[in-house]
């Protein structure tokens, strides 16, 4: 384009000296020439809009006819979706091993049973699914703090007897329970380790009171926020900084010495006692947890004879939430003797827990310090 636009210039100028030079002949007026340029636009490259990918909603499909469960967030069939859980005393006395059903079990409290005895503790042992125990036990007496801790789950306290401290709290009108009557088992052991529940033994027992099996009027409603199984709770993500190691817990519990070890493989707590990892007599199953939760609590003693109640009704107590091998500080409270204990990050918000069942410690407080984490 440059060279053809020059060529004309100079063929413009040529025709003028022609014209001028002829004297004889009068110049013929040449018109202005004017010549336009126009810019050639550089060519550039489109803009290029990148699309934001759609984020993908998570979601954890269930089988048909089945609904999580608020104890474990676990599957549990549609039918048992408004049924109580139980919650059963179980004998921790070395002599009473080994325990039946309790690895099926989706709770498991322990805490000091009596202050005499190397403060040997007691297992309570909550079960969603009660129609399914084939064996469970063996069962023993309860005590105070007991009730309180059934109460807000709604659960039913499944138990045999105990001291008359017990006898306000099964007065209350949220109590539900059901004292001795269960089936023996003739395992060779004396009679208070002979008592268990047995296939049937909750249907008569229900049938036979005026008992709801389904949740009644006194239940708070639901304990637990769950992550989603396909995006579990990671607390060196969640909590970065605040955790620490929980890879084993040595609990400051005398009398059988219960310790929790992390497996990684599995990403379960193993729970071990009297030197030995948790079998259950019913089917060889190993006890394990996916979540541990540690409450320091004070107690009263109620006499000499070693029985005692815990403060369980407390506010902003100390704790720790042990999941995936790590640990982070909580604080716990429970209000009334049927509000839910709901615990607490170092943010104030209530903790999430992970999907899978559940160990709570009750330690007394002063037994907290030789608690050993790590």
């Amino acid at each position: 384009m440059k060279k053809k636009l020059l060529m004309s210039l100079m063929i413009v100028s040529v025709t003028a000296a022609l014209v001028t030079g002829c004297g004889e002949q009068e110049a013929e007026e040449t018109p202005e020439v004017t010549v336009t340029v126009e810019a050639i636009p550089e060519e550039t490259e489109p803009e290029v809009v990148e699309e934001e990918e759609p984020v993908e909603e998570i979601v954890d499909e269930l089988p048909e006819g089945y609904v999580r469960s608020e104890l474990t967030n676990l599957p549990i069939p549609e039918e048992i979706k408004d049924q109580r859980p139980i919650a059963a005393m179980v004998d921790n006395e070395s002599l009473a091993l080994p325990h039946y059903g309790i690895a099926e079990a989706d709770i498991v409290y322990e805490l000091m049973n009596s202050t005499l005895n190397g403060r040997i503790t007691r297992m309570m042992v909550l079960m969603k699914d009660w129609g399914s125990i084939e064996q469970m036990g063996s069962i023993r007496s309860a005590r105070p703090t007991n009730f309180f801790i059934a109460a807000e789950w709604n659960a039913c306290l499944v138990h045999d007897g105990g001291p008359f401290y017990i006898d306000q709290y099964i007065a209350r009108d949220y109590c539900c329970h059901f004292s001795g009557g269960f089936s023996r088992v003739n395992n060779g052991k004396a009679t208070e380790y002979t008592e268990y529940i047995m296939k049937g033994d909750l249907e008569e027992k229900f049938a036979a009171s005026s008992y709801s099996t389904d949740y009644d009027e006194y239940n708070p409603g639901t304990h637990y926020t769950f992550a989603l199984p396909s995006a579990p709770n990671k607390l060196s993500e969640t909590y970065s900084g605040y955790t620490v190691p929980a890879t084993s817990v040595d609990f400051p519990f005398p009398h059988n010495s219960s310790k929790l070890k992390y497996n990684a493989e599995t990403g379960l707590y193993e729970y071990s006692e009297y030197g030995n990892e948790h079998r259950d007599g019913e089917d060889d199953e190993l006890l394990t947890f996916t979540n541990v939760i540690i409450q320091k609590c004070t107690f009263s003693q109620l006499d000499d004879n070693g029985y005692l109640i815990f403060n369980i009704l407390a506010e902003n107590m100390p704790g720790y939430y042990l999941t995936g091998g790590e640990a982070i500080d909580i604080t716990w409270s429970k209000l009334a003797e049927t509000d839910i204990t709901r615990y607490y990050d170092g943010t104030g918000e209530q903790i999430t827990l992970n999907t899978g069942k559940t160990y709570i410690a009750i330690v007394p407080d002063d037994d907290w310090d030789d608690m050993v984490i790590k």
